[in-house]
């Protein structure tokens, strides 16, 4: 898939997200890894990946951002997770990790955003032990909002209803970043040799709601659960899958 014109870099979820929490639950109860070496690919300012770092013995983040990296680094030192929890920058190409390195990989809301989509996924590939699980997560096709904006001329609110639902080639024109289906995103791991564990759609967090009586309303009711069986719920798709 070929990059929007208006490609972003994305930002950093915060701690106080539900979004990561739910990432978290649901690749708890979905993958079979535990223990072992973790990627996390596009791990930002950490907010995601202290949340696994309990799971696993040993956790490396890669990011284009030196500043987000130097966050996850100096928790770390500050947690004692220094010696366990490491981070370091990625060049957008070559992953700096050795082939059939790691146990498992998480990647959360990036793959729409890299230069060269085929390029990152096979790199997840090279990385990944045989058996090893990635978990990842795209923006959804069917959300109602466009996750990431739009450079839409003449309009200075750009999350504007339907936009995703345009088709691709003329999404792309304006978007900031990819927008997936389901069934896309378990196709291009399928084809580099990759076993579907589970494919799911995490439900909006309603993060963005304007008044918090609203965001909890939302939340105790359509938007309860962290997935959701109705794709216009969902703000991103989330995979389970296992390397041969």
């Amino acid at each position: 898939m070929a990059a929007p014109r208006h490609l972003s870099p994305g930002r950093s979820a915060q701690v106080e997200d539900l979004i990561i929490r739910r990432r978290h639950r649901l690749v708890r109860r979905l993958s079979p890894q535990r223990g072992g070496r973790l990627l996390d690919f596009g791990c930002g300012n950490g907010a995601q990946t202290r949340l696994f770092a309990a799971d696993h013995d040993e956790v490396l983040g890669v990011d284009v951002a030196g500043a987000p990296i130097d966050e996850l680094k100096a928790w770390a030192a500050a947690t004692g997770n220094a010696g366990r929890v490491d981070a370091e920058f990625y060049d957008g190409r070559r992953l700096p990790c050795a082939d059939a390195s790691m146990d498992a990989a998480i990647s959360f809301e990036v793959l729409e955003h890299v230069a060269d989509e085929a390029a990152a996924l096979a790199e997840l590939a090279r990385v990944l032990k045989p058996g090893g699980v990635l978990a990842i997560s795209v923006p959804n096709r069917w959300w109602i909002f466009e996750t990431h904006g739009a450079a839409l001329p003449l309009l200075p609110w750009n999350r504007v209803p339907f936009f995703s639902w345009l088709p691709t080639r003329l999404h792309d024109r304006w978007a900031r970043a990819r927008i997936y289906r389901r069934r896309q995103l378990v196709a291009k791991l399928r084809a580099l040799g990759f076993e579907i564990l589970a494919a799911r759609y995490i439900t909006a967090p309603m993060d963005v709601a304007p008044w918090q009586w609203l965001r909890a309303v939302l939340r105790a009711t359509a938007f309860r659960g962290d997935t959701t069986p109705i794709p216009c719920l969902a703000t991103a798709v989330l995979v389970i899958a296992r390397r041969p």
